[in-house]
């Protein structure tokens, strides 16, 4: 890098906090004074300083080596990376329009300066030279590992190819990149849009009073105080779902969220996901993939989309039976109450409810009040304590986004420090829906020292009302459960090198941690450690444990078909080896007519605002929960039968999978921890299914 551009980059990084040091405690972004107009000139800025930098490698004089190619190339860029890692975090955490403006903006531009670093003739030689004298450099497994993924890197992004086609590549990507933008923006509108609004008390017949709280509170904060707000956010929609009586107001609202994306306005989908699925259709025929689902699964465990195909399959066939007959036992809820017909997909949660309370003397109001946020945090702590010795303070003098977000040290239990942890609850009309786990700062080794992650958890989980702290139900603390386990996996990573670290892992790798973490939520014992009263105190009583173990496979049908459903539709439009001519919604109707979907169930995601294939990381990939269910339930087993806190078994999940990342091949990483392979059986006989 020149003294030019280094005296440059100072003198905008004056006026521009996202190119200056970050001079803050634990170097975290400086949210306070971070404004959404600064974010054009500073990404504009760091690719400027990552060409050069990348210039400097492909024209070094030298004699290609690990150290002056490979490992300059990882570290190259760490300034852009930083800069647009928060713009993405912010845009799906705490958006406005002129962030979404400007990343839809800048997407083009991003997306070309990728592809000028795998289209580098000059770069990819030298990391070919590396590549192909690998066998005399003796490398470790971490390094062989990140010379594997470099050289992929650049064959999988078109290094190989003629020029033509290496410029129609560089146009589909952008195209990609921005219309994947739109299509989660379109989604986010269309959930902010919508409300039902209720006058009549009459209509709220049915809803438990925290809910109709909540509704109340969100009408006065829309300006409509003295009725009753409902949303499509699911902390909303799902409670109404369930228990309102009005069975034309579920329907209402069940229609606004299904038809989202696919309502012929300006948020309308079909359009952009077609583009999307014949872009990369060609984008994979270019690089000499029959299908977008062999180009990515190349790169995920499964290998091929027959395997997967294999997978659903198997566990299609019990959890379509068992879903069946779960439709079998509202219907007659249904005819009783004098509806006749079939089930229709806004009954379904309604008469599940029913069923719960009368089979099993369930009702989720009942275990709310033992599932306060604050208990449940609490007792994840204290799991994660048990198994791997954490430590966690909550810190008031780190800057955060937003005044919801709370903010925790991680240590070892000698208080060496680990990272940082976010953590972002409650819904808002500047955040995605859905939960996830992302970082703000990956941790990579440097001269010998870790460099600590700074992670977050972001949620939509039911908001504190009537003065109450937030209850959640129990879907929603083993999701709360889930994403800490993602965290985990971030922050006890120890691998040098930041493209490997943490959850840079296979899709279908990537969701073991999380999955296998919310076992722990329902086990007896961990309950008692965390389900507490939050007015009384009072540890959950066994009785209610034991009503909950009872219901643990009731409904699996149902969860496990709409699940399955979607990751067929996924799979559907990903291993189309022709372009998509039809409208979507024909489509997506033959392909759940093709697997037998009952109409009383649609897909999880249907296609419009199916966001993780179309605006996240699973396209071809939505599959990666069940394949990731069949090794988390197996692990887990690994604890089952010596204890949920077995030292030697905790310190084994740890050192094998939790810390090491992307540096080996994920089946060798499993195999190093349970010894073999997992079994589907433990999978099936979690979800009631064999």
């Amino acid at each position: 890098m020149s003294c030019k551009r280094e005296n440059k980059a100072e003198t905008i990084g004056e006026n521009n906090p996202l190119l200056a040091a970050y001079e803050t405690p634990y170097e975290v972004p400086p949210f306070h004074i971070i404004e959404s107009r600064h974010f054009k000139p500073a990404i504009r800025e760091a690719i400027n300083i990552h060409q050069n930098e990348l210039e400097a490698i492909a024209n070094n004089t030298q004699k290609p080596t690990f150290e002056n190619t490979i490992e300059a190339f990882e570290n190259a860029g760490s300034l852009l990376n930083r800069i647009t890692t928060l713009m993405n975090n912010l845009n799906s955490a705490n958006t406005n329009d002129t962030l979404q403006a400007l990343a839809q903006e800048m997407a083009p531009e991003l997306s070309g300066h990728t592809s000028n670093i795998f289209l580098n003739k000059k770069l990819f030689n030298r990391v070919k030279a590396i590549w192909d004298t690998q066998i005399n450099l003796k490398l470790n497994a971490a390094q062989a590992k990140l010379l594997e993924k470099k050289y992929k890197n650049f064959i999988r992004n078109g290094a190989a190819l003629n020029d033509a086609d290496k410029e129609r590549l560089r146009k589909i990507n952008e195209q990609i990149s921005v219309l994947s933008l739109k299509f989660g923006d379109n989604v986010l509108a269309e959930n902010n849009s919508y409300e039902l609004v209720i006058a009549k008390k009459e209509d709220l017949a049915g809803l438990p009073q925290d809910v109709i709280e909540a509704a109340a509170e969100e009408a006065k904060a829309r300006g409509k105080e003295g009725k009753w707000v409902f949303t499509l956010h699911n902390s909303s929609i799902m409670p109404f779902l369930q228990y309102a009586d009005n069975r034309e107001l579920r329907k209402e609202i069940w229609n606004a969220y299904q038809m989202r994306g696919n309502n012929g306005d300006r948020h309308d989908n079909r359009i952009n996901l077609v583009q999307l699925a014949n872009l990369r259709n060609e984008r994979a025929k270019l690089l000499g993939y029959e299908s977008h689902a062999a180009y990515v699964l190349e790169e995920r465990m499964a290998k091929t989309a027959e395997n997967v195909y294999q997978l659903l399959d198997k566990i299609w066939e019990p959890a379509l039976k068992k879903a069946k007959e779960e439709e079998a036992d509202i219907k007659k809820l249904l005819n009783n109450d004098g509806y006749k017909g079939e089930v229709q997909p806004y009954d379904w949660r309604y008469y599940t409810e029913k069923i719960r309370q009368q089979r099993f003397d369930l009702d989720e109001q009942e275990l709310k009040p033992y599932f306060s946020l604050d208990n449940v945090r609490n007792g994840i702590f204290k799991v994660t304590g048990k198994l791997y010795g954490l430590q966690y303070k909550e810190l008031k003098d780190v800057p955060k986004y937003h005044e919801d977000v709370t903010v925790w040290e991680v240590t070892e239990k000698d208080g060496q420090h680990l990272g940082l942890l976010y953590m972002d609850f409650f819904p808002r009309a500047s955040k995605k829906g859905g939960a996830w786990m992302t970082s703000y700062r990956k941790e990579k080794i440097v001269d010998g020292k870790r460099v600590a992650p700074v992670i977050s958890i972001v949620c939509n989980f039911s908001k504190p009302t009537g003065g109450n702290p937030a209850l959640l139900t129990f879907d929603e603390t083993s999701t709360f459960f889930h994403e800490f386990g993602h965290a985990l996996h971030g922050l006890l990573s120890t691998v040098k090198y930041e493209s490997l670290s943490g959850t840079s892992v296979f899709t279908d790798f990537v969701e073991l941690p999380s999955q296998i973490m919310e076992n722990w939520a329902a086990e007896p014992e961990v309950l008692k450690m965390y389900a507490k009263h939050y007015n009384t105190g009072e540890t959950i009583p066994d009785e209610l444990i034991e009503k909950l173990q009872k219901a643990a496979t009731f409904n699996q049908g149902f969860a496990t078909v709409e699940y399955l459903a979607a990751s067929y539709l996924d799979l559907n439009y990903h291993t189309l080896k022709e372009p998509l001519t039809q409208n979507v919604v024909p489509f997506e109707k033959e392909a759940m007519e093709k697997i037998g979907l009952t109409d009383a169930i649609i897909p999880r995601y249907r296609s419009t605002y199916f966001n993780h294939i179309f605006n996240g990381g699973y396209s071809a990939g939505y599959y990666s929960y069940i394949w990731s269910g069949v090794l988390d339930t197996d692990a887990f087993e690994a604890f089952k039968t010596t204890s949920l806190f077995d030292a030697k078994t905790a310190a084994s999940f740890r050192s094998n999978i939790l810390e090491k990342g992307g540096t080996a091949d994920p089946m060798q990483l499993y195999k190093r921890f349970r010894g073999a392979e997992p079994s589907i059986e433990p999978l099936l006989r979690k979800r009631g299914l064999n």
